[in-house]
């Protein structure tokens, strides 16, 4: 029996988290933003060494051109389509869109195809179509070298005392630094085209009128070419890691193959900042 001056403790409640657990809560995104960048900085560091080791090999190595251009015709040959499909369609959506804008400021679209052209040689043609084949050809790597990885034949290769880099990532660096700048060219062109055929059918600009290049320069093509061949190098060397720190069976290899597009795309943006950065210092517009 319970007298009225005998007080029951108090409910305990289990939905209100206490203090020390809710400070991890709303520090969580704080501590996975670090775990980010650690792993980040470690993916870099891994980087560096296979592009060191491919740059070694490459120079130093002995020279397997047949290999060289078996990978020309798959990063090339099979990825031309999808490059211009993809900057045809850019190409007319930025006209359709820039001529627009243009027209509510003011009635004159002289200047529309020159300032596309521009745009598309210092940028547009080597940012988007490097992003494509970073989704194509990165991909294409990372799941190539990450089965191997997971079906040991890259043990096999260095129990032979063959470097798995020299082996697989050096030919589809050598192919890359060619066919991308060949590639993005390409693209240029028919996304110029594109373009060129919206201004005239549905603004009816002239094809001459167009097709002026008074605003371009040797900046202009050397920021572009650089652009070219940055990306062209990055995107074998970054997937070729991802797919030699493969682990974990086929479930790896599909991570693999999602860490290779996200970190090219990432490394083709980081090095678009840094080029343009530069860029506008040597060759101001």
């Amino acid at each position: 029996m319970t007298t009225g001056n005998r007080s029951d403790p108090a409910p305990h409640k289990l939905d209100e988290p206490s203090v020390d657990q809710a400070v991890p809560r709303v520090l969580a995104p704080v501590r996975d933003v670090g775990e980010g960048a650690l792993e980040l900085a470690q993916a870099a560091r891994g980087m560096w060494s296979v592009f060191v080791r491919t740059l070694y090999w490459t120079f130093a190595g002995r020279r397997e051109p047949g290999a060289a251009v078996a990978q020309c015709y798959e990063i090339g040959n099979k990825s031309a389509f999808f490059i211009s499909v993809t900057l045809g369609f850019i190409g007319m959506i930025l006209v359709f869109q820039s001529a627009l804008q243009a027209l509510r400021v003011v009635p004159d679209l002289q200047m529309l195809g020159a300032t596309f052209i521009e745009i598309l040689v210092r940028d547009l043609a080597a940012s988007i179509g490097a992003l494509m084949l970073a989704t194509r050809v990165g991909a294409g790597i990372a799941a190539e070298v990450g089965s191997m990885v997971v079906t040991e034949q890259v043990d096999a290769l260095r129990m032979s005392g063959v470097d798995p880099v020299h082996y697989l990532i050096v030919p589809r660096f050598v192919a890359s630094l060619i066919m991308t700048p060949v590639l993005i060219i390409w693209g240029g062109f028919v996304s110029l085209f594109a373009g060129m055929a919206t201004a005239y059918f549905i603004f009816d600009v002239n094809p001459s009128t167009f097709l002026n290049p008074v605003l371009l320069d040797w900046g202009d093509f050397s920021i572009g070419l650089a652009k070219c061949f940055a990306y062209g190098a990055a995107i074998p060397i970054v997937s070729g890691y991802c797919g030699l720190s493969t682990h974990g069976g086929s479930e790896g290899v599909g991570w693999a193959t999602t860490r290779a597009v996200v970190n090219s795309s990432l490394a083709t943006i980081i090095l678009n900042f840094f080029i343009s950065g530069a860029g506008f210092a040597i060759f101001p517009v």
